[in-house]
């Protein structure tokens, strides 16, 4: 399969005005394309010696696979957990014009 550069990227938080500022701050700064805020989810997970289960919203943002530094970047500072999840994963097939939409929404000024 050919690679199209573009990426979803996964991040979390716990409540959905963060997820919003997140999602809102990452297209205003040309990082992501578009997000989607969706939860409460359950998140379960060790942190700190401790088993915890907490809602949390998911932030699910699109990006070129170029700017992907800098939306880590943009992540890294704008949330407020001390490590906050950021997962990209490579998107292999898609529409050309929602791909090339990403890509252009992305591609920084």
């Amino acid at each position: 399969m050919a690679e199209t550069g573009i990426l979803t990227v996964l991040t979390t938080t716990d409540s959905p005005e963060k997820a919003g500022a997140l999602a809102r701050g990452a297209v205003e700064a040309r990082v992501a394309a578009c997000a989607q805020v969706s939860g409460p989810v359950t998140s379960v997970y060790r942190w700190e010696g401790e088993v915890r289960a907490e809602p949390e919203w998911q932030v699910l943002l699109k990006t070129a696979a170029a700017r992907y530094d800098a939306l880590e970047a943009y992540l890294c500072g704008a949330h407020d957990y001390d490590t906050p999840e950021i997962i990209a994963t490579q998107v292999v097939r898609g529409g050309a014009d929602y791909l090339a939409w990403v890509a252009e929404e992305t591609r920084g000024f």
